[in-house]
């Protein structure tokens, strides 16, 4: 079987002009993209800081979320509430996670990890509040 996207004259492969065979190959084209998603694909593989209503922290790397906004944190840990009779408790490493939306409550970014960015280009407002929610 001939794959269809090689061209019907073997142009390229033995040196002649290949000015018709077009590549498949292309970047992808991000129209109508809406702020909130643009900012999402920003914040794509930072750390982020994460509340939930049982009062934990997951504190991770931004992975993905979905419609439903659920938020997939890797290298993720956790942190419990305080609590007054255990002095200063090591954060649980958990690794992956999966975080209901319906659980969180407000979403923090390291504004530090900004810093190396191009600053010649304007930034949307939202990358410099501490909190997202």
């Amino acid at each position: 079987m001939i794959p269809q996207s090689l061209p019907k004259n073997n142009a390229g492969t033995d040196g002649e002009d290949d000015s018709d065979y077009e590549a498949e190959t292309t970047t992808p084209k991000h129209v109508n993209m809406s702020a909130g998603a643009r900012a999402l694909r920003l914040w794509l593989n930072k750390a982020l800081k994460i509340q939930m209503t049982d009062g934990r922290v997951l504190i991770g790397v931004f992975v993905c979320t979905d419609q439903d906004a659920n938020v997939i944190l890797s290298s993720c840990s956790e942190f419990l509430p305080a609590d007054p009779n255990i002095p200063n408790e090591e954060p649980r490493m958990l690794g992956l996670v999966m975080i209901p939306g319906k659980h969180i409550v407000s979403v923090h970014i390291d504004i530090n990890e900004y810093s190396n960015l191009d600053l010649s280009v304007p930034l949307p407002k939202s990358m410099y509040e501490e909190d997202l929610t």
